[in-house]
């Protein structure tokens, strides 16, 4: 089965001495790139600036407003994707352990151009003086797991027609379950052969929502052309994220289906690449990498909420919903941060799902979620008399109740039990 990130028009910002070298890419979703370089005399020094003024995202979804209560600290978000260069300046820090489950180990070059590209979207920090150039991510104080599942689209290995795990995205689920990921982000689907889901998959993501990670995927590029369902967006449980323009009008190229979430920002989106480089792309990647980071940001300041509570706060926060609360092209509206931070926060005050299973008896399993006296609940005083007294007679219950219980034992001997 092959896996493709969906990416469909990349620019490329690269460092050449004092100059900046513009490559504009054109790929669909599985066919590899179409380079044409330009020349453009930049300033060196102006590119990490540049990179974020281009960053048009982070208004209009209320980033910074979300930035007062949480960075997305103590989250670890899984990239599924080609690999992370975790060397490049934005990410510097962001970058903990991955693995390679493509089954090409040790088969150059490893590019990781579409991966990088994501991390940096959910959890760049930037670079400078107060981190103010270059990236910044949703949730730049996040952790960024790397699980290579798939190869980058101009990879030789990938045009070759070289053959590797087919499973890799199942057990890369399961992958960064196991290790703590509590946001899981595939910018990634299509394919020959995947178009009809796998049955591996789709139990991985039952395993990891179980396991309280929440699952991110793109909605598709082939909006425009057959519009297939997508996988692993159509698995449920997954918040499947399509991409809409500045003017937060649904893009031409994202797929529109029933089980579509919501949209988000997927048009001249500004992110990192390898070696030091940055990209401007379209695409419903870039939009699930920006939801991946909205939930990141949940996650870190409501990490009690279940999976279903985290999608349930990213889709009632939205903007732009359509008449009816919902449709196949823009799902339940565009992400906003504030508004989903703020939906969790009402999550949160309601009680959340029993921790055991509703055979088992709540009184041997006091959830903290429901505790007898709150933080905000005053506890009267008392005299020092009356806490003698009180005490003397719980004493004296439970000194009666001991002989109680001696004689019910006793008793007990000389009867069956029924189980």
């Amino acid at each position: 089965m092959s896996r493709s990130p969906s990416d469909e028009v990349i620019v490329l910002y690269t460092h050449a001495s004092r100059t900046v070298r513009t490559v504009l890419a054109v790929q669909a979703l599985v066919a590899p790139l179409a380079i044409m370089v330009v020349a453009a005399p930049v300033q060196a020094d102006d590119i990490g600036a540049t990179v974020r003024s281009k960053q048009w995202p982070l208004v209009p979804l209320g980033v910074a407003e979300a930035w007062q209560r949480t960075r997305g600290e103590n989250v670890v978000v899984a990239v599924l994707d080609t690999g992370v260069d975790a060397g490049h300046p934005d990410l510097a820090g962001a970058v903990t352990g991955g693995t390679d489950l493509t089954g090409t180990r040790g088969e150059a070059p490893r590019w990781g151009r579409h991966g990088t590209a994501m991390a940096s979207i959910i959890a760049g920090r930037g670079h400078g003086k107060n981190h103010a150039w270059g990236v910044s991510g949703i949730a730049p104080a996040a952790t960024i797991l790397s699980v290579r599942v798939t190869l980058d689209n101009d990879d030789p290995q990938r045009r070759r027609g070289r053959t590797w795990n087919e499973d890799a995205l199942a057990k890369g689920i399961r992958y960064a379950a196991d290790h703590g990921a509590e946001v899981i982000s595939m910018s990634l689907g299509g394919g020959s052969g995947s178009w009809e889901g796998a049955a591996t998959e789709e139990k991985a993501v039952r395993y990891a929502l179980d396991r309280g990670s929440v699952l991110v995927a793109s909605a598709g590029n082939d909006g425009e052309g057959p519009n297939r369902r997508n996988f692993p967006a159509a698995y449920p449980g997954v918040i499947a994220v399509g991409a809409v323009d500045r003017g937060m009008r649904v893009a031409s190229f994202s797929n529109r289906q029933e089980y579509l979430s919501l949209v988000a920002p997927g048009v001249q989106i500004v992110s990192a690449a390898v070696d030091g480089s940055y990209v401007i792309g379209d695409g419903t990647s870039s939009a699930a990498a920006i939801v991946a980071g909205v939930v990141a940001l949940i996650r870190s300041e409501f990490p009690r909420l279940t999976p279903a509570q985290v999608r349930r706060a990213v889709e009632r926060g939205t903007t732009h919903a359509p008449e009816g609360g919902h449709d196949p092209d823009y799902g339940h509206g565009v992400v906003n941060a504030a508004r989903a931070l703020e939906q969790a926060a009402r999550a949160q005050r309601r009680p959340l799902r029993a921790a055991v299973p509703p055979a088992v008896s709540s009184v041997s399993s006091a959830s903290p979620a429901s505790p007898v006296l709150s933080r905000d609940t005053p506890v009267r005083g008392t005299d020092v008399s009356r806490r003698i007294v009180c005490s003397i007679l719980i004493l004296l219950v439970l000194a009666m109740a001991g002989r109680s219980l001696v004689r019910l034992r006793r008793r007990a001997r000389k009867f069956p039990t029924y189980q």
